[in-house]
């Protein structure tokens, strides 16, 4: 599998961050510290920080020509289909147009099933946004990466409730994981044992946007490279930690 790919598959869009000394009160005027602009979106970002990890990858989204755009469309099956599936050996969905997920990912287990086992592709799903289309994700992936905001939708209280409540909606052998911010991760195999880790809080907490994206790569990268489940959610956590001290990407390495 050496020079094979991370394919991240979703949304890239434009960020523009407002830096302000406090957070803003309801209906205040507040004036801006600076102003930055930067790509973001989440499959973007997962991206950013695999390739930051040194990981192979490549993205598969509707990219503008000009620097603001709106109502780019979603990643197609027709697409999809032009993929040469035997250059990766992970494909992540951020979960959005789900119903031309699902045959997208049809797609890959078809490829799967002609495959020895050491060709054949991991698939992994991302269900962050309170949205019944996504729900049909659940049994798709190999490893599942569930939101606190979706498991709180779904009257759980603790990312542990989480897991043991939708567990039952995976595929035979998957990985469910949810991380809950300050509270660290929490992850499931088929094993049924419930494995925590704790978050990694830097010094000074200075933005926060993508930290999900990156807990997210970093799973990803430690289980592409043969880690357990308990590195890669600590290796998750503490990246994302680490990306929470600065503003955007650059140093989460130092």
């Amino acid at each position: 599998m050496g020079d094979k790919k991370i394919l991240s598959i979703g949304l890239v869009c434009l960020d523009i961050i407002n830096v302000v000394d406090k957070y803003p009160e309801e209906d205040t005027d507040t004036r801006c510290l600076s102003q930055r602009w930067q790509r973001g979106g989440n499959a973007s970002n997962t991206c950013t920080v695999l390739s930051l990890l040194g990981a192979p990858c490549a993205f598969m989204g509707s990219l503008a020509p000009g620097p603001v755009a709106e109502n780019l469309p979603d990643v197609s099956v027709e697409d999809f289909s032009k993929v040469d599936l035997s250059q990766y050996k992970w494909i992540h969905w951020e979960g959005r147009n789900a119903d031309e997920q699902v045959k997208m990912i049809e797609r890959v287990r078809e490829y799967n099933s002609k495959q020895e086992e050491k060709n054949r592709i991991t698939i992994s799903v991302e269900i962050e946004k309170t949205r019944e289309p996504l729900y049909q994700l659940f049994p798709l992936g190999d490893l599942v990466f569930v939101s606190k905001d979706v498991a709180q939708h779904f009257g759980f209280t603790s990312a542990a409730a989480a897991l043991k409540g939708f567990y039952g909606r995976l595929r035979k052998g998957a990985t469910l994981i949810c991380a809950w911010a300050e509270k660290g991760a929490d992850a499931m195999g088929p094993d049924g044992v419930i494995i925590h880790s704790d978050a990694f809080p830097p010094e000074k907490l200075v933005d926060t946007l993508g930290a999900g994206d990156t807990f997210n790569a970093s799973v990803i990268y430690s289980l592409s490279n043969g880690g357990s489940l308990q590195d890669a959610l600590t290796f998750g956590c503490q990246i994302a930690g680490k990306k929470c001290g600065v503003h955007g990407y650059d140093g989460i390495l130092h």
